[in-house]
């Protein structure tokens, strides 16, 4: 991706949704087009987290609070390094993302969006994972899309996610036009 001369920085992308919407696939294969460090947001929860949401329980914000500390600090080290970066996280909320963007305020949330159905779905089929299917319903309600004031873009995964990392590329360069 060829940076613009305003911003000579490779970009620190956060690649959210719900449980499920294929964050990890997309962000990999972003971090890889773009020769980027990766991380995985479920790496940074703290073992009563994995614990509380395999057991089927919610997190609550409190329970949230130090991942997305943990998550933001990955950021903000990233940023100030000059590597850029790739990281999943759900960042369901606006005030979660704000965590995020305190620490890294040049942050681009990358918002994979899809219909509860086709989710649903693929979690049901997904195997290894900590999180059930009965907390999709939970994650749907915490949701709030990006708003206008936030720096990012939404794709819809109805697609594959080559082309899923295609328009996140393009939209990564048009936005350091």
């Amino acid at each position: 991706m060829a940076l613009s001369a305003e911003n000579q920085q490779p970009p620190v992308v956060v690649v959210m949704g719900v449980s499920g919407v294929g964050k990890t696939t997309v962000a990999r294969l972003l971090a890889d087009r773009l020769g980027l460090p990766y991380a995985e947001a479920d790496d940074f929860h703290p073992a009563a987290n994995i614990a509380k949401m395999t057991a089927g329980t919610p997190l609550d914000d409190r329970d949230r609070q130090p991942w997305l500390r943990a998550l933001g600090d990955w950021l903000g080290e990233r940023a100030a390094a000059g590597s850029g970066g790739v990281v999943t996280c759900s960042a369901l909320k606006r005030d979660y993302r704000d965590v995020l963007r305190a620490a890294c305020p040049d942050a681009f949330f990358l918002h994979l969006t899809g219909t509860h159905d086709l989710v649903g779905d693929r979690l049901a089929h997904r195997t290894g994972h900590f999180m059930p299917p009965s907390l999709l319903d939970s994650q749907y309600a915490l949701l709030e899309p990006l708003r206008a004031d936030e720096d990012g873009t939404a794709l819809d995964v109805g697609t594959d996610p080559e082309t899923l990392v295609d328009r996140a590329v393009a939209a990564l360069a048009q936005r350091n036009r």
